[in-house]
Order: structure tokens, then C-alpha cells, then sequence
């Protein structure tokens, strides 16, 4: 066991090397007030940069392993990029990178479920300005995952693998004001992928199967919001510090799908903590 969360751990700290980066802030030397104020009131022009730490409960269950759900606890390392175009400045690009581990125990509590999960999306968003306070943003997301899911107990088919790709919408709104004379903003996030890819052996089939003797049965799967309803949103609010501000939240992670005669879901609820910072 020692010997899979130090895996795990390491698996966390690549996820989080992989999207810091060193970056200048874009707020100028004009005195704390209106240094904060250009942080989080206007568009942080040409980017920022953030990095949050969640940790929360997590229900799993996967029917190739184990007909059980499984409760536990998520460690989740979230790194983003924003960067919004010189040309096209009400649009921006965004690009996060994920690593999570979790782990979960059955009601009888006699056996763990393992698992890992490293995820890239790249979103592309347009804003509207509401006022000086509102604005919103849509637009389309890609995302791509990999990951494990590992029970110290089976023999027979003690591991699952995760590997999907995703398209769906990207929106947000956001809302800036004053308190305590420091300028802080509230800022609500939503993906629901439509369609994608997902890999899963069939329904009975063992990975030796597919991968020693080659027999493919349908293990690349195209899915829709039908067959694998998805949605990922978070609400956080961003206090300011110096030329950066500590960002706090929820994250609501519902994976799930319904493929090959299998089924497969993780419920994610996250208490989130963090940096953001404009460059």
C-alpha cells in the first residue's frame, strides 16, 4: 500500500510541475489599491495563471471490477493557463491540466479501490461585459484523460483502465465587487461534454484478450450525453493579496457512462484552495 501512494503521490506532483510556470504580473507598480482593483476588475491582459488544491469525497463504481459503489476521499492538483488574444480580445484560450488520486473502501470495508487520473482540456471562450461588474463567457472545450482504477482485492480482473476524449461546451460568469475596500470576484464554471471517445473492454472480456491476443470487440466506443452523462462545475471566489489573490471553492466533478453492457461512475465533490495570478 506504501508503495502505491508513493506512486500516486508522484503522480500528483508532475500534474503540478506541468502547468507552473515563472510569469511577470500584468498590474504595474501603481500602489496595492489599484493593483488589486486592475487584478480582478478588468480583463488580466495577456493572461494569468492559477494553481488549486481540492480534497473531498468521492463515490466509485465500475462493474468490470466490482458491482459495489465505493466511498472514499479525492485529492485533486489543478493548474490553468488563460490567455486571451492580442487580435481578438474578447476571446481567450484556456488550458488546464489535472492530476487526482482517491481513495475508496465498500460498505463492508474490506477491500480498496485505487485510483488515478491525469486529464488535459483546451477551451477557447468568448466574453460579454455586463456592466463593469457581470460578465459572461461561452464557448467549446476538448479534454482528454488517462487513468487507473485498481482493487487490492480481485484476481481475476483487479484493474481498470481509463482513457477517453471528449467535445462539449464551456461557459462561465463571473461577478466583481468591492468588500472591505478590496476588489474581489465570484466566478461560476460548467462543462458537459456532448460527444466523445472512451476506451472499455467488453462485458466479460479480459484485457489479455484484447491486448496478448489481439481480439478487439468494440473496446474504442464512440459516446454522446446519452450514453456517458458528464458535468464538471465549480463556484470560487477570489480574495486579493498583494499582485495575486487566494482563490477558495467547490468543485462538482459527475463522471459516468454506460458502455459495452458496463457501467462506470465517479462523483466527485471537492473543497478547492489556491493562487491566482495575472501575468
Amino acid at each position: 500500500m506504501n508503495k502505491w501512494k508513493t506512486i500516486l503521490a508522484t503522480c500528483l506532483l508532475l500534474a503540478a510541475t506541468t502547468v507552473l510556470a515563472q510569469g511577470e504580473t500584468a498590474c504595474g507598480q501603481h500602489g496595492q489599491a489599484h493593483a488589486d482593483s486592475c487584478c480582478l476588475h478588468k480583463n488580466p491582459r495577456p493572461g494569468s495563471r492559477s494553481l488549486l488544491f481540492g480534497i473531498g469525497s468521492v463515490n466509485i463504481l465500475d462493474t468490470y471490477i466490482s458491482q459495489e459503489e465505493y466511498r472514499g476521499t479525492e485529492v485533486r492538483i489543478i493548474g490553468r493557463n488563460d490567455h486571451w488574444l492580442k487580435k481578438h480580445p474578447s476571446w481567450h484560450r484556456i488550458m488546464t491540466s489535472s492530476g487526482s488520486v482517491g481513495f475508496a473502501t465498500p460498505r463492508a470495508d474490506n477491500v480498496k479501490d485505487l485510483s488515478g487520473l491525469f486529464t488535459f482540456a483546451y477551451a477557447m471562450r468568448h466574453e460579454w461585459r455586463l456592466g463593469t461588474q457581470w460578465s459572461i463567457e461561452a464557448g467549446a472545450q476538448a479534454e482528454a484523460g488517462v487513468g487507473f482504477l485498481y482493487n487490492t482485492r480481485n484476481s481475476n480482473n483487479p484493474a481498470q483502465a481509463r482513457l477517453y476524449l471528449n467535445l462539449g461546451p464551456s461557459a462561465a460568469a463571473s461577478y466583481s465587487f468591492s468588500l472591505f475596500r478590496k476588489a474581489m470576484r465570484l466566478q461560476y464554471e460548467v462543462t458537459a461534454p456532448l460527444v466523445g471517445l472512451v476506451f472499455s473492454p467488453n462485458y466479460g472480456q479480459s484485457y489479455y484478450e484484447i491486448f496478448s491476443r489481439g481480439n478487439y470487440d468494440h473496446n474504442v466506443v464512440p459516446t454522446t450525453t446519452f450514453c456517458a452523462p458528464t458535468l464538471r462545475h465549480s463556484l470560487t471566489l477570489d480574495i486579493p493579496l498583494r499582485r495575486s489573490a487566494i482563490r477558495i471553492g467547490y468543485m462538482g466533478d459527475i463522471q459516468q457512462a454506460e458502455v459495452n453492457n458496463l457501467k462506470y461512475h465517479t462523483y466527485s465533490h471537492l473543497f478547492l484552495i489556491g493562487y491566482h495570478k495575472n501575468i
